[in-house]
C-alpha cells in the first residue's frame, strides 16, 4: 500500500527561497513579541517531540523569542489538539503532530474539534521513514527472518505502539497487509514505554519513526531491520529498505509539522513558515535529521493542506483492513 514517497518531497533550501520572498510581501510587525507556546499532544521523548524541540531551539535562536514546548498527552493526541483548537488565534499558541493527525478521523467516531477546519496547517518540516526494530538479543536477524516465523505462527508476534491510532499502529498494520502476516498489537501509554518493552523483551518488534529510534540503534540497544522509503539511510547503509527485503508496495513516511488555530492572521503564518524554512536550511538543523535518519525538507500551506486531506483519505484503507473500531 503506498502512501507518500520521499520523491515527492521538495527541498528545503528551495522551500526556504520561496518563504523568504514571501516574507517580504508583508509587513512582519511585532510577531513574535512574547514567548511562543508550541503544544506537542503526546508524552516526553517520542519522535514529535524530540524534533519540535530542536525546530523550536532553531526558532528562538532566528526570532530572538522563546518558541517552548509544552506536552499535553492523552487519547492519541486529541486532547492537546482540542486545547490548541480552542486557543486564541494570535501565533502565540501552536501545535506540533506527525502523521497520526492523518489516521485520526479513522480512530474516532467524533472528535471534540473540527478535524478539517479548526487548525490551520502552517508546514510539514521533517520526513523519516518507518524503521522496524527488534531488541539486540533477538532471533531474528533480517526482515525475512521475522516474516517467515509471522507466516508460519499467525497472531504469535506482538508489536508495541505508543496507542492505538497511532502513527506506528497504522504503519504496522499497513506493513501487516503489505507482508501478509498476523500480528498482535500491544498499546501503551507512550512511543517511550513502548521502546522500553522492547528492550526488556516484552514485545517482539516495534516500528516507530526513525527519529524515535536512531539512539537506541546507535546505542546498539535494538536491531534495525528495514525502513520504508525509496532509498537506504546514509547513516546506516547496511540496513535495506522493506522493498529490497521483499515487501513490495509500502513507502509510509513519516512527516513533523505545526498547526495554528483557526483564524491565525496570514502574515503570522507567513512569517512562521518563512522561519521554519530557514530553520530546516540551516547547516545544524539539517544535520539533526540526517543524524536521525530524516529529510529536512519543508512543506507548507496548501501543499501541506492537500498532503492531510489525501493521507486522510488513503489511511481510510488501512483502517478498514485492521478493521479497526472507532472509539
Amino acid at each position: 500500500m503506498s502512501f507518500f514517497s520521499s520523491k515527492t518531497i521538495p527541498v528545503a533550501l528551495a522551500a526556504a527561497a520561496i518563504y523568504a520572498a514571501a516574507g517580504a510581501a508583508f509587513a512582519q510587525g511585532d510577531y513574535p513579541s512574547k514567548p511562543v507556546r508550541i503544544v506537542v499532544p503526546y508524552p516526553p521523548g517520542g519522535a514529535v517531540d524530540q524534533v519540535t524541540r530542536r525546530v523550536a531551539q532553531k526558532l528562538t535562536e532566528q526570532t530572538g523569542q522563546s518558541f517552548f514546548v509544552e506536552n499535553k498527552a492523552g487519547a492519541t493526541g486529541t486532547i492537546g489538539a482540542q486545547q490548541v483548537a480552542k486557543a486564541a488565534p494570535d501565533g502565540y499558541t501552536l501545535m506540533a503532530n506527525d502523521t497520526t493527525y492523518s489516521i485520526l478521523p479513522h480512530v474516532f467516531s467524533k472528535l471534540p474539534f473540527d478535524h478539517e477546519r479548526d487548525l490551520m496547517p502552517v508546514a510539514a518540516f521533517n520526513f523519516a521513514p518507518m524503521a522496524l526494530v527488534v531488541g539486540s538479543e533477538s532471533r531474528f536477524k533480517a526482515l525475512p527472518d521475522l516474516v517467515g516465523y509471522a507466516k508460519a505462527n499467525p497472531g504469535k508476534l506482538n508489536y508495541g505502539t505508543g496507542g492505538a491510532g497511532t502513527t506506528p499502529h497504522f504503519s504496522t498494520e499497513a506493513l501487516a497487509s503489505a507482508a501478509r502476516i498476523d500480528v498482535t498489537h500491544v498499546p501503551f501509554k507512550g512511543a517511550g514505554e513502548a521502546t522500553l518493552a522492547l528492550l526488556s523483551g516484552t514485545i517482539d518488534f516495534q516500528i516507530a519513526s526513525t527519529p524515535g529510534v536512531m539512539g537506541q540503534v546507535k546505542g546498539g540497544k535494538v536491531r534495525l531491520l528495514g525502513i520504508s522509503g525509496d532509498k537506504r539511510l546514509a547513516a546506516l547503509p547496511e540496513v535495506p529498505t522493506f522493498a529490497e527485503a521483499g515487501i513490495k508496495d509500502y513507502s509510509v513516511i513519516n512527516f513533523t509539522g505545526l498547526w495554528a488555530p483557526k483564524g491565525t492572521p496570514a502574515p503570522v503564518m507567513q512569517r512562521l513558515q518563512k522561519e521554519i524554512a530557514a530553520a530546516m536550511a540551516s547547516a545544524d538543523v539539517q544535520k539533526f535529521s540526517a543524524d536521525l535518519g530524516a529529510v529536512p525538507s519543508v512543506v507548507s500551506g496548501d501543499a501541506f493542506t492537500k498532503m492531510l486531506r489525501d493521507n486522510t483519505q488513503l489511511w481510510s484503507k488501512v483502517a478498514a483492513a485492521a478493521k479497526v473500531e472507532k472509539q
